[in-house]
């Protein structure tokens, strides 16, 4: 077999980053590295938060495969979560049937476009870089951008909502909320009114929420559309997320779905041929950590450590020049517009090669340009001038990374105006 047989893929923004850092001497747990590219959050104790499992313990049975679907006690455990978080009192309740597990966000992702049928899928720019490929390789669908204006904040109303779906035909809309990259937020009676739409027009709403424990308004900790589903079985909202972010566990790779039992039947069926299922023995080490005492213990531990860290992040990144249309709402990521800094700063890319020689690394805006199918070529990105900061590294991490910042900028300003010699005066040799 011919190696011409196999087409080439590109790399996802994070992944991007990392190989060009490897590259220079880059490795996980480097300390003289300051990754602000990063999509994961600090990984150990905060204060406050429950303690981190260090161990898991693996018997004979947990040796063999999961279900497809997952273990029965682990999808029971997710759904009791959400009813006790967020339907205590409605009469429809989520049930082990409405809950799929498996082995990663994009895999809960990937198992959903594979099962969808031939619709008009809605997404927005920007948005998550993994679904340029997802979006794009089963082709059973037709993926329709929607472009968010950065003058506007990025917000997207409930008139715009309605017109989209009803105008384009939209039988599904997929996002990520809270955003990544821009942070922007939609929660409480604005999430209610997205659900009630969807249902109202019959348009599923396919959520990655996988960072609803990021959220820095003053409201409850954790935000999640299952709070206005009126019927688990009928309104069209299927749900990701799982210990990555929230939980901060990201190397367990264990993620699930919620929806309609119908939509978790069809993902399962996808999973069977696509990735077989999750890992036996993290679906049971999760159990304890999918209780309502610990979730909300560990997600007022992040909202205390990580608004701090935020504040930090932008207010150190807004005294060197970069602008933010909109501040983060949610997630760990701050999405800085480069215009007003100093060639070759002004572009996410002139900014990630000059930050790299001082070994910090961020993403360039242009890969949140959700392109399925790169059927914009020859187009210059519309988010060139972007970037994404992370601020899941530790604060000691965000305040070296801020003053080696403040050097690749300085640099930057005397390259573009250096300072000229003064003509001597007679004063100087008197």
């Amino acid at each position: 077999m011919s190696v011409s047989a196999f087409r080439p893929v590109p790399r996802t923004g994070v992944i991007y980053v990392t190989v060009e850092a490897q590259a220079r001497g880059f490795q996980t747990g480097a300390a003289d590295w300051c990754n602000l590219g990063q999509g994961q959050p600090e990984t150990g104790p905060l204060p406050g938060a429950p303690p981190r499992i260090e161990h898991v313990r693996i018997d004979e049975l947990t040796q063999e495969y999961a279900p497809v679907a997952g273990l029965w006690e682990a999808r029971e455990a997710v759904a009791g979560l959400y009813n006790d978080l967020f339907r205590r009192g409605m009469p429809s309740k989520y049930s082990a049937e409405n809950v799929a597990l498996c082995g990663g966000g994009r895999v809960a992702i990937m198992r959903a476009c594979a099962a969808i049928s031939q619709i008009h899928l809605g997404h927005f720019l920007p948005d998550y870089t993994a679904y340029e490929e997802l979006l794009d390789i089963f082709r059973r669908f037709t993926p329709i951008p929607i472009l968010l204006d950065p003058m506007q904040g990025y917000d997207f109303s409930l008139s715009d909502l309605r017109r989209e779906i009803s105008g384009r035909g939209l039988g599904a809309l997929l996002l990520s909320n809270p955003c990544n990259p821009t942070g922007k937020a939609i929660t409480g009676p604005e999430l209610a009114s997205w659900v009630h739409t969807a249902r109202d027009l019959d348009c599923a709403l396919l959520l990655d929420e996988f960072y609803s424990h990021y959220v820095w308004n003053d409201g409850p900790p954790i935000s999640s559309a299952a709070e206005f589903v009126e019927d688990v079985e009928k309104d069209p909202v299927v749900i990701f997320d799982g210990l990555t972010k929230n939980w901060r566990y990201p190397g367990w790779r264990t993620t699930w779905t919620v929806g309609p039992s119908k939509v978790i039947e069809s993902l399962a069926s996808a999973g069977s041929f696509l990735d077989g299922g999750g890992s036996r023995p993290l679906q049971r080490a999760a159990l304890p950590l999918l209780s309502r005492e610990h979730t909300l213990k560990e997600a007022e531990a992040i909202r205390r450590a990580f608004r701090s860290k935020r504040d930090l992040l932008m207010h150190g990144l807004r005294a060197l020049g970069v602008r933010f249309e909109r501040e983060s709402e949610g997630t760990f990521y701050l999405w800085g517009n480069l215009s007003n800094l100093p060639p070759p700063l002004d572009t996410g890319e002139g900014l990630f090669r000059a930050a790299l020689e001082q070994k910090v690394i961020v993403v360039p805006g242009h890969f949140f340009d959700v392109d399925p199918g790169q059927r914009r070529v020859g187009r210059t990105s519309r988010f060139v001038n972007y970037a994404r900061f992370s601020f899941g590294p530790s604060e000691a991490v965000l305040e070296t990374a801020l003053e080696r910042l403040r050097d690749v900028v300085k640099q930057a300003k005397q390259a573009v105006d250096p300072p000229t010699e003064r003509m001597p005066s007679p004063d100087d040799f008197s």
